[in-house]
């Protein structure tokens, strides 16, 4: 291979600590060139006794069942190690991804890459297998990697439910494992089937005219392109000018596999029906999966070989993954799974988690397995990224507005911060909240809280923010909802329910507590003038916590979204949503009114926005320790 180098797309790609030991396994894309990192998974099952043995049958069926086809391993790297003969850990390294690529049946014609820490330096060395192991010097960071993959490349998303009676004797349990396996068998010789059919049409419903859908049958997958009717490509479906859709896995150009399985039809030769009998007490069992299958595909793909290659084998790989995890507990339990697609966050390419909906999401066996994942993917241990409420939705085309939350029918504004003008503060060095939340103020849903329900609008942007982060399920509580909480808990006689009557930030806290099991941290200040010497507090708990605070002053109440402080001048600034708006929901309005900006202590004319004769509770909601 000549001019050897790497190039790498992901943002993070040591996620084991150089203080510890382990393998990574790196992945990148047959449509990419070689040597093209695109993300990198953690190993996580190794031998009892070497963190640097895989057990490579349990890490092949964790990477067929997390990996869309089209994504691939194309090597490994190895961190922590005392050997400081850094080409023969590479070797190792290289060594382990071809045994990998081996189990995953992958093919074996490939430069592979091995990645080493290197033990004495600390630095990260590249090697490629090229007629033996190679060093690389040439490291290339892509500037713009989500354009890399997704401006030549698309998405290829099949579902398909299928149930497979089961029948079994009584007496001879095994009976129904074996059937279910010939069931399985059964299905994946109907997707090459030649009555099976391919239907495949473009999920995007912004193209104005878009190209009718193409219909491939079984027995033209594996025509030569030339005596193939159907040799369009997998452009086909896409527009030439795309230039105006930024680029992610999210918003990627999609199409849509339908499969149809031809259930009966004249046989070819006579044939005589055929009974099972089953002597003695027969049982029957359904065993329900619905495969959801996605893969990555270049734009200059055949759709023959997209389907071929890579929807065929992926409904394939998720209905084995799905039959190996059933047959252990097939008559005890009865799983229910399903598949269900992430972007996580520093992702470039979506994942797929088979969940048991036997078990609910708080449930020890779901949350192991979420923590699994997390570790695999070098995920925060504490942020609920592979919660359902966060798959993707392949089914149905983004609109792509506003990705505003409905509550009512009424579009809600999200994230108002986004865009304002700086705070003025010289050399500050600015902490802002973490993630997205709603703006609830005044007068919304024909409500009329104005002039008392202040805290009770902070309280419900709080709860929106953890809603929207899925650290809970629950819908934003109504006033009402709010005082029930209240008096269910006896701090409120049962007449606050339906008053007029305000509420504080310890209040907040109690309903946190009682709703989301969300701890809060109080502070409070005796004098508006001593707000500015909890700025570094403030800016600890927004780059730890990342939560909004609720200011409560008097008979006032905001919602505290960042600070602005330089610790040298003390000059500082702080970033505060009003909820005592009582206009539309007109960004431009609210943003230009003052609604959602930054306010100082003291102004340039003198102004005072904290009283100094009014003392003030911050209400710091803290992040659960939770996925």
């Amino acid at each position: 291979m000549a001019d050897e180098s790497i190039r790498i797309l992901c943002r993070k790609l040591l996620l084991i600590s150089k203080t510890d030991s382990g393998i990574q396994w790196l992945i990148g894309s047959p449509f990419l060139p070689t040597c093209t990192i695109v993300s990198t998974f953690r190993c996580i099952h190794t031998l009892a006794s070497d963190p640097l043995s895989p057990d490579f049958s349990k890490e092949a069926g964790d990477l067929r069942a997390l990996l869309p086809r089209g994504f691939e391993v194309i090597g490994a790297l190895i961190v922590g190690t005392s050997n400081a003969n850094v080409e023969q850990l590479a070797q190792d390294a290289i060594g382990a991804s071809v045994r990998l690529r081996k189990t995953l049946l992958q093919s074996e014609n490939q430069s592979l890459v091995g990645a080493v820490v290197d033990p004495s330096s600390g630095a990260l060395r590249f090697f490629v297998s090229d007629s033996g192991v190679k060093s690389v010097d040439t490291v290339v960071y892509e500037e713009q990697p989500e354009k890399y993959v997704w401006e030549r490349g698309c998405v290829l998303n099949c579902e398909l439910p299928i149930k497979l009676p089961v029948i079994y004797s009584v007496e001879e349990l095994k009976g129904a494992e074996d059937m279910l396996i010939r069931a399985i068998d059964a299905v994946v010789a109907k997707f090459r089937d030649s009555k099976t059919t391919y239907v495949l049409e473009t999920l995007d419903n912004s193209i104005t005219e878009a190209p009718h859908a193409v219909v491939i049958r079984s027995r033209e997958l594996d025509l030569p392109t030339e005596s193939n009717p159907n040799s369009l490509l997998c452009s086909h479906f896409f527009s030439e000018d795309n230039n105006h859709k930024s680029r992610s896995a999210e918003n990627a150009d999609k199409i849509q596999v339908t499969l149809l399985l031809a259930t009966s039809g004249a046989s070819p030769k006579p044939a005589a029906p055929v009974a099972e009998y089953i002597p003695g007490e027969a049982k029957l069992l359904v065993v329900d999966y619905k495969l959801k299958v996605i893969c990555y595909a270049t734009k200059d793909l055949r759709l023959t070989d997209a389907v071929s290659k890579l929807i065929i084998p992926g409904l394939v790989d998720q209905l084995h993954t799905m039959k190996d995890m059933t047959l252990p507990n097939l008559l005890s339990q009865h799983p229910k799974l399903h598949p269900y697609h992430f972007n996580p966050p520093g992702f470039l390419h979506p994942i797929t988690a088979i969940y048991d909906s036997l078990y609910g999401e708080t449930e020890m066996k779901q949350v192991e397995i979420r923590r699994s994942l997390h570790l695999r993917l070098g995920l925060p241990s504490d942020q609920p990224l592979l919660r359902i409420a966060s798959a993707m939705n392949f089914s149905i085309a983004k609109d792509g507005a506003s990705g505003n939350i409905l509550k009512k029918g009424i579009p809600l504004l999200k994230d108002v911060h986004i865009g304002i003008p700086s705070s003025g503060v010289n050399g500050g060095d600015v902490s802002l909240v973490q993630g997205s939340y709603e703006y609830y103020h005044y007068l919304q849903d024909g409500f009329d809280d104005s002039g008392w329900g202040c805290a009770y609008r902070s309280l419900q942007t709080i709860v929106s923010w953890f809603k929207i982060q899925q650290y809970t399920s629950i819908g934003v509580p109504s006033h009402r909802e709010i005082q029930q909480s209240l008096v269910e808990i006896g701090d409120k006689d049962p007449s606050f329910i339906g008053s007029r009557e305000w509420i504080g930030a310890i209040e907040l806290s109690f309903v946190l507590d009682k709703l989301l099991g969300v701890s809060c941290k109080v502070i409070n200040v005796r004098s508006g003038d001593e707000l500015p010497e909890k700025c570094r507090e403030l800016m600890m708990h927004f780059e730890t916590q990342g939560t909004p605070i609720m200011i409560g002053g008097g008979v006032l109440a905001y919602t505290l979204l960042g600070v602005d402080y330089n610790d040298t001048t003390g000059d500082c600034a702080f970033l505060i949503l009003d909820p005592h708006y009582t206009g539309s929901d007109d960004l431009k309005k609210i943003v230009n009114g003052g609604w959602c900006g930054w306010k100082k202590a003291i102004d340039s004319k003198g102004k005072r926005f904290f009283l100094p004769n009014k003392f003030y509770n911050l209400l710091l909601p803290q992040r659960p320790n939770m996925v």
